[in-house]
């Protein structure tokens, strides 16, 4: 099921994401969900904040990215209860976007290297290292789950230049061929 994607200015998306057990209600079907609502939206990796829930729990598919990277070739995974444990290299800048902050894109530095320690979907513990594009997509879901946005890594004058199209997402004044749930859409009332 096609879930809809919180949009930037929602506090879900602020909030520092609970960790779950195997008891969370669901989690198969969630996961389930939540890959189909990223690739409906042709997305590349969803954290659970952005359809609403507050878990620390994100999914990666980076295979449209294998013919620059091919080791992404099959880099599909769920992430639970994850931590970064370090984050190595100098800052490298790359074009990032967000599906809760629709067509807007900028250059973001982040380390070339982490390692993560993770759960996956079969509660298995995993300590793992990335480079390249797989650890830049970990590191933007990742914050998800720490309740931080791409946004919040640009310059204030950057800022200021994307604030009226960050106040235009809030609103629901842009145009996405995906279901989203915008937090200051104003309802007209039915007497």
């Amino acid at each position: 099921m096609k879930l809809p994607i919180i949009a930037y200015g929602d506090p879900v998306l602020r909030q520092k994401a609970k960790e779950i057990d195997a008891s969370y209600p669901n989690l198969d079907s969630l996961i389930k969900d939540m890959f189909e609502t990223m690739y409906a939206a042709s997305g590349v990796g969803i954290a659970a904040p952005q359809v609403g829930l507050p878990i620390r729990l994100f999914v990666i598919d980076a295979s449209p990215y294998e013919e620059d990277e091919p080791i992404l070739k099959n880099f599909k995974k769920v992430f639970i209860n994850a931590e970064i444990v370090e984050e190595s290299g100098e800052n490298w800048l790359s074009n990032e976007g967000c599906l809760s902050i629709p067509d807007i894109r900028e250059d973001i530095a982040r380390h070339p290297t982490i390692t993560i320690n993770y759960l996956d979907e079969n509660w298995e513990e995993h300590e793992e290292t990335y480079s390249g594009l797989g650890a830049r997509i970990i590191q933007h879901e990742y914050d998800h789950i720490e309740g931080k946005l791409f946004t919040d890594k640009l310059s204030p004058l950057k800022k200021a230049l994307i604030k009226g199209k960050l106040d235009a997402i809030t609103k629901g004044k842009v145009n996405v061929d995906y279901k989203m749930k915008f937090p200051n859409l104003k309802r007209k009332k039915r007497f």
